[in-house]
């Protein structure tokens, strides 16, 4: 091969290899890049995202979970995301969350072990007041893991007769508190000491039972009120006169004084 021919050839190559080493090093900027943009918050709730997604797809296929997750891989990726936040198995979450009248609840069931098995409580315990009537009800009790002597009894609410029959949860139409109340007894006593104390392990969800017996009150419109009468106060400078005063704003309306 000629002189000539060898330059001629150097000089096609040239480009080529630029343009390669150019590649190259764009490819190693936008390696760069992606690996610093996984190090921030974003990038990391982006590939969790990503994760739960995939996750998410695999548990929409399962036949073992619920139908409201069967082929919906969004309510999937959902429960897996209050699951680890949760610190529980998957399945138990999809397990034991329900919709009722279009809201998520946890199965009561599901609310007390969690409670227990938390590790900063011991088990719930449940108290009945031993009265009559009306004032008959239950409530529960625990210590926290760190009170080893067990001097302060985290205690909540009573839940009495008197307030199931005023919050209309006894004639519900199905009203479990006719065929089984010492079981909702426990189950209330217990939803109500666990947003007492622990409000953070239900992640704000009612239980079912709770929401069952949540009764929508129909809109009512209120008509304006009328706006409130003038009325005469006494002069203190002189008592045969009188100023007429709005009461709304404290100031002497036209008029000014008038006899009385």
């Amino acid at each position: 091969m000629s002189t000539e021919q060898t330059t001629q050839a150097t000089e096609q190559a040239a480009p080529q290899t630029t343009e390669i080493a150019i590649q190259q090093e764009l490819q190693l900027l936008q390696a760069k890049s992606d690996a610093t943009f996984a190090l921030t918050t974003v990038g990391q709730e982006l590939k969790r995202f990503e994760v739960l997604q995939r996750m998410g797809k695999m548990y929409s296929t399962a036949t073992v979970v619920p139908d409201t997750y069967k082929g919906n891989i969004s309510n999937c990726a959902i429960a897996l995301d209050m699951s680890l936040r949760m610190g529980v198995n998957p399945l138990m979450v999809m397990q034991n969350l329900y919709i009722v009248h279009g809201n998520p609840g946890w199965s009561s069931k599901f609310l007390i072990s969690t409670i227990n098995t938390c590790g900063r409580f011991t088990p719930l315990r449940y108290e009945c007041n031993n009265k009559q009537g009306d004032e008959y009800g239950w409530r529960c009790y625990a210590y926290e893991k760190s009170d080893k002597e067990k001097t302060e009894r985290l205690e909540g609410p009573w839940v009495t007769w008197a307030m199931v029959k005023s919050e209309g949860w006894l004639n519900k139409s199905g009203s479990k508190w006719k065929t089984m109340p010492e079981v909702m007894f426990h189950y209330r006593a217990a939803a109500f000491w666990q947003r007492t104390y622990a409000p953070e392990i239900s992640m704000g969800f009612n239980t079912v039972e709770e929401l069952r017996d949540i009764e929508d009150v129909p809109f009512v419109e209120l008509k304006t009120a009328p706006k409130p009468p003038t009325i005469p106060i006494p002069n203190s400078f002189d008592e045969d006169e009188v100023e007429v005063v709005d009461i709304e704003t404290g100031e002497v309306t036209e008029g000014g004084i008038l006899n009385a």
